[in-house]
Parts: C-alpha cells; structure tokens; sequence
C-alpha cells in the first residue's frame, strides 16, 4: 500500500510540474521529432521495466541537472530524460488503468519539452 502511495505521489507530483511549468502545448521541430522518436523506440522497452526506484533516480538526475547553471545537456541528453520520463506514463497507464487519461496527458506534456526552449532557460540561468 505504501508503495502505491509513493506511485501515485511521483506521478501526481510529475503531472504537476508538467502542466504548471508547461501549461502550453509546444511545437517542436521537425528534426527533434524524429530523434524524440529514435529514441522513443530505443528506451521503450527498458523503461517499461523501470522500477520506481529507477525512475525516482532519472527524475531526480534530469532536475539537478536540468536546474545546476554550469551543466547544459546536449540535445540528445535532455530529450533521452524527457522522453524516458513520458515513456514511463506508458508502464504507470498499464499498472494503473483508472489513471490512464491522465499518463497520456502527462506523456505529452513530457514530449512537447523543446530543447530550443531549454537553451533559453539555460541561458537566463547564467545572468
């Protein structure tokens, strides 16, 4: 029971932060849809055998990063956290079907993350 409390609060907090830091729906560019997508197909399945302690770890890693103002992520490093966090609402719609709507949103939300709008974010850090 604990544990599904802890599932849900991750979730819940994760859909949160999701939605209040990026209540609009973004465009991103072709080109990054494409490896969003390459790198989709490769991560699905190891996410979806990712354990919640194996999530908390890459949730918790792409925010210290995301947020320290001497680290920039690559292209290829920020969309490998952002589309591995929305491939994990694929495992939480399976485990939690009631939730599922919910995962969906909280996957695309997680997949209009734009890496141009990071930059932008990173760059405001520095000042």
């Amino acid at each position: 029971m604990l544990r599904l409390l802890q599932l849900c609060s991750i979730f819940i907090l994760i859909f949160a932060i999701g939605n209040t830091a990026y209540a609009q729906n973004k465009k991103i560019s072709l080109d990054d849809k494409i490896l969003q997508d390459s790198i989709y197909k490769s991560n699905k399945k190891k996410v979806l055998n990712f354990s919640m302690k194996d999530f908390d770890k890459l949730f918790f890693e792409y925010f210290t990063k995301k947020s320290d103002p001497n680290i920039t992520l690559t292209k290829t490093e920020f969309y490998t956290y952002t589309v591995q966090i929305a491939a994990f609402s694929d495992r939480l719609a399976v485990l939690y079907p009631d939730q599922k709507k919910m995962a969906e949103e909280n996957k695309e939300t997680w997949l209009s993350e734009s890496y141009e709008e990071y930059l932008q974010y990173k760059t405001s850090q520095k000042k």
